[in-house]
């Protein structure tokens, strides 16, 4: 099974993204996936704000999406754009971080008008740092997620049913990329 790091990058406490990131987590730990969390709003805002990448905490998150197979990357949309904790973050990151990772991001926010932000603002610095494969995301409107009652968090059956649908694709990315991995090491040794 896969090594996959769940990113969760809103600023919030009490925050739908980081429900909505859960959820997909708890999904993949089900289907037998190492997963690891990073919520980048515990990272030391001092480091991440002034690039030290020599911080313990940062040092240590960028070890692990480094090291991962896989990233599950989630972020609130405002503006019409990925958050600036999401930014700053993926500033540190060496420019291949992302090289031969599936990588599935996730969005929430208030309004069907952030809905192409994914794939307008956030896939293309996804790809400038390597990533060859982006699944097919997912944007959430806030009000279809529960993040607070400790019921089940996706509260629309649409939303429900969007967000299995993408989990699945994403699983059968994992699939297939550990299926080509053992054939591409046999050509890199040939």
């Amino acid at each position: 099974m896969a090594s996959v790091v769940v990113i969760s990058s809103s600023p919030s406490r009490i925050s739908r993204t980081a429900a909505l990131a859960r959820h997909v987590s708890d999904e993949l730990v089900r289907e037998g996936h190492a997963v690891a969390e990073i919520s980048l709003r515990d990272l030391p805002p001092r480091a991440l704000l002034t690039a030290d990448t020599a911080d313990p905490d940062v040092a240590a998150a960028v070890r692990a999406v480094i090291a991962a197979d896989a990233l599950v990357i989630a972020t609130p949309i405002y503006k019409a754009s990925y958050s600036g904790l999401l930014k700053v973050f993926l500033d540190l990151l060496p420019q291949s971080a992302l090289d031969r990772k599936v990588v599935l991001p996730l969005a929430t926010g208030g309004t069907i008008a952030h809905l192409l932000a994914i794939d307008y603002s956030l896939r293309p610095v996804l790809v400038s740092l390597g990533a060859q494969h982006i699944t097919a995301g997912r944007f959430v409107l806030d009000t279809h997620i529960d993040h607070t009652s400790g019921g089940p968090v996706l509260l629309d059956d649409t939303a429900r049913g969007c967000v299995a649908r993408t989990t699945a694709a994403f699983r059968d990315a994992l699939r297939a990329a550990a299926d080509l991995e053992p054939a591409t090491d046999a050509l890199a040794r040939a």
